[in-house]
């Protein structure tokens, strides 16, 4: 790839979009950014890492918090408004209240938000309120201990659940419930999951499994779950359709409780209900890799840029360009094998 400021580089580019709003060639605008802070995790999800987990990143090339800032904020210019901190999983990268402190205080970043396992947040709920964080998604694949310990290798419910009520005494009150479901697993657990959560004032949501790392080993056994099936087993719990706003900041499309609008179920389909003529997100990874999709086998650094000590002008030409040629739909390429090279946990789920 040429550089951004290279003079033999065509200049239309930089003018297919007027700051501060970004328009690719499909007519979305980017207005959200998910940042993965590491690659590591204190789980191992059946559908996400290998049980002996993956050599982590060294330290040198992950991206530091003033790089992360600087970047957001080139992000936040160009129209970014939500910013949604992920990993691997983001509590066990040291120093993240700070991150989020530094993140939410930039102009014209008005929500930040996280995806978390959960396993720390009954300590760290209290400092991430008070540092800005609004939301918080908590990976919850069953509320029954057996199901939870199988597809976490192991894993305590109980202490996922003692952080969200952590969360909630802290004053979040936009916290919701993310599960991947498995047959045979954990499929038939979906109302149970529903339940607890709308007695929690919690808002559960269902993600079909996707054929990437881990995940395309469960795919090829059969063991994926299309979201018109979880709806099927929620039965009369939700109404027939979705009505009213259905969808919120990322993909997910709501469905309401029957005879309590005030309860909803989120369905994220990126395989059978596919979502991408709406999407307004970008990725970037713990190493500094833009990454216009989930599905990207690889990125554009950002953070060679930055060391290499380009100005705002030049990542902002280059983030422009990247995000202009995002492509309608995802890069999932089923059948090939080449989406066991595409790590979760390294991207930012």
């Amino acid at each position: 790839m040429l550089s951004p400021m290279d003079p033999d580089r065509p200049p239309p580019f930089y003018e297919k979009f007027t700051p501060p709003s970004l328009e690719d060639l499909h007519g979305r605008t980017i207005s959200y950014l998910r940042i993965s802070v590491t690659d590591r995790c204190n789980f191992r999800c059946t559908y996400c890492m290998p049980a002996e987990g993956v050599d982590p990143v060294a330290r040198a090339e992950l991206l530091s918090f003033e790089e992360y800032e600087r970047i957001a904020r080139v992000f936040a210019a160009i129209g970014v408004r939500t910013v949604r901190i992920t990993g691997g999983e983001p509590t066990v990268r040291r120093g993240i209240v700070e991150l989020v402190e530094r993140i939410a205080r930039i102009p014209g970043i008005t929500d930040v938000a996280m995806t978390t396992n959960g396993m720390v947040l009954e300590a760290l709920a209290g400092p991430l309120r008070a540092a800005g964080l609004t939301r918080l998604n908590v990976s919850v694949d069953s509320v029954r201990p057996e199901a939870f310990a199988e597809l976490t290798r192991g894993e305590d419910v109980a202490r996922v659940i003692a952080g969200i009520d952590a969360a909630r005494a802290a004053g979040f009150a936009d916290v919701k419930t993310n599960a991947v479901i498995v047959r045979g697993v954990n499929d038939a657990d979906a109302p149970a999951l529903v339940a607890w959560a709308w007695e929690r004032g919690l808002v559960p949501r269902f993600i079909e499994l996707m054929p990437m790392g881990e995940g395309e080993r469960l795919v090829a056994e059969g063991k994926s779950v299309p979201n018109a099936e979880v709806r099927a087993r929620l039965g009369n719990m939700i109404e027939d359709a979705p009505r009213g706003k259905t969808s919120g900041q990322g993909p997910a499309v709501y469905w309401l409780a029957r005879g309590r609008p005030e309860r909803k179920v989120g369905f994220i389909g990126a395989m059978t209900e596919n979502f991408c003529a709406g999407c307004n997100r970008v990725r970037l990874t713990s190493t500094g890799e833009l990454r216009p999709c989930l599905a990207s086998l690889r990125g554009v650094s950002l953070r060679d840029q930055l060391r290499a000590g380009a100005s705002d002008e030049a990542l902002l030409a280059l983030v422009a360009e990247t995000l202009y040629g995002k492509k309608a739909g995802h890069e999932f390429v089923e059948g090939t094998g080449t989406n066991r090279l595409i790590g979760m946990s390294t991207i930012g789920g």
